[in-house]
């Protein structure tokens, strides 16, 4: 079975070459390469997670190469679970692309580049679940940016531009961070295998040992944006398409989390940090979800939640409990999906009525119910209604808090709760406006001119300064809909049902979480599975 452990790398990155190879024409041959390659990488990473469940954790060693020289990738519980939940989610995420027909949006392009990128983008997710080393997992952020900023461009259009251009100063900067942090690992430790710094970290003076902890957990915060280093993320997705924002919320900075938690576990025992990162959660919850209430933008609104809910997570991790981290890796597979399925829902909206811009919107539960129902169930779960997975999560951070005992466990308990209920609040506002009310009436549209517009990528045509409308003959301003693909509405409704299987399955679901925090607790199994194959 460890024979497995690079496949979920080896194969987007070979199928990458084989679409860059066919051309960008042959619209159809990408599609199934595309959809082949994670069908595959999907089925390795359940067969990786049941065996690293039954036998403990799987290493390699690549080239036969022992540590440090070699490169060592390693699938414990912990990252295949996460390698589980990132294949499905890439795969529902690119069903649902095709069906918005994203690739022939390329024509313009010399290249189609939406398949290859979005291959590149899986293979740096999957190496940096599986990395053994600092520099392995510095290489598949790498990876990962160089994809990300290709996708957060398609359409090259300015706003798109803009974002882009800040998403990347944003995640260099925080790459010569982690350059800085792994060059003083080094100098400290001699290595930067995981198991061998585990060890060799014991004996490496305190102060050092705390800048090398400081230096990795900002680069990790900027990558899972917590506050108060978030401020780059409502600006840069939102202008995405629909997918790329969905797949970026769902998995980007899940990928910040997961290397938050590696290291306090792994890198780290003894939770010496535990009072900055509570606090660093409590201010991501709060200023996160009060940013949420502030917005009128349905995807800004999302990203907003998105920063509040990595809280919950850190929180989890500030604990240092095996409940407070088995918590924590229960919200985060349930967060992973959750986030993703309420941004394709907005994209199923911005697609039918050219706006997410909830003062503009109104109608929707009449007019397209479906995408009503699509939004209402991954928004109540979100806000943690019973008994859907969101509420178990909580349950879950808020019985180990309570566990805990601790004055600071205490205030976060209660920024828990004030959060989960404006989350609701927010979750009612968007339904309120976009989908309960009345339309809104039209408004004059004389003196305004229409701007040309890509009904492929930006909605049908619409008066400037008015997105969702059209200009009929007489001079008023009516809103302008358009017809939903199928495949778009049914991916969208392959995740809600994963998110709801969350809930069938929550005991199976809690169990691997615990057996992952024990098993990252214990740190024995990993260091053995590397260091003694």
């Amino acid at each position: 079975m460890n024979a497995l452990v690079p496949l979920p790398v080896i194969l987007p990155l070979t199928a990458t070459g084989l679409s860059l190879f066919v051309g960008p024409h042959l619209r159809s041959l990408h599609r199934l390469i595309s959809i082949t390659v994670l069908t595959a990488v999907l089925a390795v990473d359940v067969i990786l997670l049941f065996e690293a469940d039954r036998t403990g954790p799987l290493a390699v060693h690549l080239g036969d190469f022992a540590p440090p020289l070699g490169v060592t990738l390693v699938a414990d519980r912990l990252s295949a679970l996460m390698l589980t939940l990132s294949g499905a989610v890439t795969l529902i995420v690119l069903v649902y692309a095709l069906g918005q027909d994203m690739a022939d949006r390329e024509d313009r392009a010399p290249l189609a580049v939406f398949h290859p990128a979005y291959l590149v983008l899986v293979a740096g997710v999957s190496c940096t679940f599986l990395a053994g080393d600092l520099v392995n997992l510095y290489v598949g952020f790498e990876i990962m940016l160089m994809a990300s900023f290709v996708l957060l461009t398609v359409g090259g259009t300015e706003p798109r531009l803009r974002a882009g251009s800040t998403y990347v100063v944003v995640s260099l900067v925080s790459s010569l961070v982690f350059l800085a942090a792994i060059a003083v690992a080094y100098a400290a430790a001699g290595t930067v295998n995981f198991a061998q710094l585990s060890v060799r970290l014991a004996e490496v003076p305190d102060g050092v040992r705390m800048l090398i902890e400081a230096l990795l957990l900002t680069v990790f915060g900027v990558k899972a944006a917590v506050f108060p280093v978030a401020a780059w993320l409502p600006d840069s997705y939102p202008t995405a398409p629909a997918p790329i924002t969905a797949v970026f919320a769902g998995l980007l900075t899940k990928v910040g989390v997961y290397s938050m938690i590696r290291a306090e576990t792994l890198l780290f025992p003894g939770n010496h940090l535990s009072p900055v990162l509570m606090a660093i959660a409590f201010a991501s919850m709060l200023i996160g979800i009060l940013g949420a209430v502030a917005q009128t933008d349905l995807k800004r609104l999302l990203s907003f939640t998105l920063v509040s809910h990595i809280g919950f997570m850190l929180y989890g991790l500030a604990l240092g409990s095996r409940d407070g981290i088995g918590g924590a890796i229960v919200y985060t597979a349930h967060h992973i999906t959750v986030q993703t399925t309420l941004f394709l829902a907005a994209g199923l909206l911005e697609k039918r009525y050219g706006t997410t811009e909830l003062t503009r919107l109104g109608g929707a539960a009449r007019t397209a119910p479906l995408i009503a129902v699509l939004w209402f169930v991954p928004a109540m779960n979100l806000a943690g209604i019973p008994p859907l997975s969101g509420f178990l999560g909580k349950l879950g951070l808020m019985r180990a808090g309570a566990a805990d005992g601790g004055v600071d466990a205490y205030v976060l308990l209660g920024a828990v709760a004030v959060t989960s209920v404006l989350t609701l609040y927010v979750m009612a506002k968007v339904w309120n406006l976009a989908f309960w009310r009345a339309e809104p009436a039209p408004l004059p549209a004389e003196g305004v001119v229409l701007e040309d517009s890509d009904e492929d990528e930006e909605g049908p045509v619409v008066p400037a300064g008015r997105a969702g409308g059209g200009a009929t003959p007489t001079g008023v301003c009516v809103r302008t809909t358009t017809r939903i693909p199928h495949v778009m509405t049914s991916a969208t409704a392959g995740a809600v049902a994963l998110g709801l299987a969350y809930t069938v399955l929550a005991t199976p679901l809690t169990g691997v979480a615990d057996r992952s925090a024990s098993e990252l607790l214990a740190r024995a199994p990993y260091i053995e599975a590397v260091l003694h194959p």
